[in-house]
């Protein structure tokens, strides 16, 4: 018999971004985001208005109703709000029927992948958004990689993944953590690949709202999403500014998605009541406008003026037009380990590439010098003593 102290769950280390914030924690006593620190490690953005942008609500008005337990199927409003974003933005074909809501994106993602069927191969690029190697880990899924490093500069084509099919693609885009970001005929060209028979995707796009030079989504090109298995996943935690919600959403099939309230009623019993009311809220029609027109503008001047600081300090960078990071290597021979060592001294830290890496390499891993900077919590006037920082850290 174990001991009684010995735990009686399998052991499972933290999600990769945790390793770097319990690190940072363990290194300076500061949890990374509180007041004085530089979370260049972190993927939220600003929840305070951005210039020229939307208010952020900072109130929540709620019945007595409101409080008993929420519907499987989600909220009508936020349904509805969703519905409404989508094919007004994208010219897509949903109902509220191809809608689910989760409490947050990786529930989402998670329980996808959680109940693909085995039949069914996971293709998923080599540099992706570090949960995915935790899900794929903990639910004991093979799958296959699709070659995405400095070779093709993190830039796979059609073609890669119509030789390594069938499958069920797993991709975020805008990528996390390069930025680079499919888009018009090239997007349209994966969803007619992974609309086929046989075929499938969950694309993640999460990061919706910070292409430049307008936000894009595969709902633009699916013509029935009812006839395939692709799977949209996005949240309110980035573009809506509102990571504390956890509200997340998938748009499928409506067979999909009735799965998925069965799944709510079983394991997650809905979603939070206000956070739904919230989220709908922000994505009334003309303020979504005016969000996407905001995001756009300030994280662009942002990404275009750390791109030259960068640069200039000698980081070569693979960045795309997406997302709130910067992806690239170090200068010389320096390691992202070692940059994080010299970091924490600043109250400082960024994500190492190879918690990035789908094959998890660790030091073996041609990503252990790449970095994943973020801007995403960054305010404007922070620039110049956060590049005094990078550069007391590169020399």
């Amino acid at each position: 018999m174990p001991l009684s102290t010995e735990s009686a769950l399998s052991f499972f280390p933290p999600m990769g971004v945790y390793e770097t914030l319990f690190k940072f924690l363990d290194a300076t006593g500061k949890y990374m985001g509180t007041e004085g620190t530089h979370p260049w490690a972190q993927g939220f953005p600003l929840t305070t208005p951005l210039p020229g942008g939307p208010d952020i609500p900072t109130r929540i008005d709620f019945s007595y109703q409101d409080l008993k337990y929420p519907q499987a199927t989600g909220g009508q409003e936020l349904l509805v709000a969703l519905r409404d974003y989508y094919n007004h933005f994208y010219g897509a074909k949903i109902t509220t029927d191809n809608i689910a809501i989760f409490a947050g994106g990786r529930p989402g993602i998670y329980t996808t992948l959680a109940f693909l069927k085995p039949e069914f191969r996971v293709l998923v690029e080599e540099t992706e958004y570090t949960p995915y190697w935790d899900a794929l880990k903990l639910l004991n899924r093979d799958y296959t990689l699709i070659p995405s490093n400095p070779e093709n500069r993190f830039r796979p084509g059609i073609e890669v993944y119509e030789n390594a099919g069938p499958g069920f693609a797993l991709k975020s885009n805008p990528c996390n953590p390069t930025g680079v970001t499919w888009t018009g005929d090239q997007l349209r060209s994966f969803v007619d690949l992974f609309s086929k028979p046989g075929y499938g995707a969950l694309i993640d796009e999460a990061y919706e709202f910070f292409h430049e030079p307008e936000p894009e989504s595969a709902l633009r090109y699916i013509e029935d999403i009812d006839q395939t298995n692709l799977f949209v996943v996005s949240a309110a935690t980035k573009g809506l500014q509102a990571p504390g919600l956890r509200v997340g959403w998938v748009v499928a099939s409506k067979q999909n998605i009735e799965l998925f309230r069965n799944f709510s009623s079983i394991a997650m019993g809905g979603v939070a009541r206000p956070s739904q009311i919230c989220a709908a809220g922000m994505l009334e029609l003309g303020r979504a406008k005016h969000a996407r027109q905001a995001i756009g503008s300030y994280f662009g001047s942002q990404r275009r003026r750390y791109y030259k600081a960068l640069t200039e300090l000698g980081f070569e960078l693979f960045t795309g037009e997406g997302g709130f990071y910067h992806w690239g290597r170090l200068p010389g021979h320096l390691t992202a380990e070692e940059f994080n060592e010299r970091l924490f001294k600043h109250q400082a830290a960024i994500l190492p590439g190879t918690l990035c890496d789908m094959m998890r390499r660790h030091s073996n891993s041609p990503l252990a010098t790449f970095m994943r900077f973020s801007f995403g919590p960054l305010k404007a006037e922070s620039f110049d003593e956060d590049v005094e920082i990078l550069n007391a850290c590169v020399r």
